[in-house]
């Protein structure tokens, strides 16, 4: 398995003309993008969540251990498939203090509820490399429709693990307490604004 020490290492080593080739030869266009059976690629998939601290700030933490699929049909791009699934333990914020307090029973309660999954149901495509993904997500016990505005952000060979691979980020707002995440609501914001770098490798 790959290890972040030994990314970073390889992105040092790939400085310069490596790194400026290959993002000269970066697809961008949908209609270049292989189709097939993709797998969230762990270290580089995450969702960045942000909330009202009491209406005085925006606060904002990562999660991240992502598993699961994507099927790719880039000629009818409505019969793709999402299914995706994020480590709630791995939440992690500036502070540890809180870190440790929303990975506990008053919060997400990762040891009960440890995995947040998302399984689309419709893929629409709204123009030019953008989709609106409507679908069901499951979080702390209870499942919800959710909605994704996504778009294409490359695709390509990555150059240090030589994988086929595809990025994507995508939008999307949930009330926690919905989920039955009530903790100091309304003081700290029910909405949970949602920002989702996504990278899929393409299956042999």
């Amino acid at each position: 398995m790959k290890s972040i020490i030994a990314a970073g290492l390889g992105a040092v080593l790939f400085a310069g003309a490596g790194v400026a080739a290959f993002a000269q030869s970066r697809v961008t266009e949908g209609k270049n993008v292989k189709a097939g059976v993709y797998s969230a690629e762990p270290y580089h998939t995450q969702a960045l969540f942000t909330v009202s601290h009491f209406g005085l700030s925006n606060f904002s933490g990562v999660i991240t251990g992502a598993s699961g699929s994507l099927k790719l049909d880039p000629a009818h791009p409505a019969n793709s498939k999402l299914e995706v699934s994020l480590d709630t333990g791995t939440i992690l914020t500036p502070v540890q203090k809180l870190t440790d307090e929303l990975r506990g029973e008053n919060w997400l309660d990762s040891g009960k509820y440890p995995k947040a999954r998302f399984v689309s149901t419709k893929v629409i495509p709204t123009g030019a490399n953008q989709a609106t993904i409507e679908g069901n997500l499951t979080f702390h016990g209870v499942t919800k429709p959710f909605t994704l505005k996504a778009h294409l952000v490359g695709v390509g060979v990555n150059p240090i693990d030589k994988a086929y691979t595809v990025g994507f980020e995508a939008e999307g707002a949930l009330k926690r307490t919905e989920f039955g995440v009530s903790a100091y609501a309304p003081m700290i914001g029910d909405t949970v604004h949602l920002t989702i770098h996504g990278a899929f490798e393409l299956k042999p």
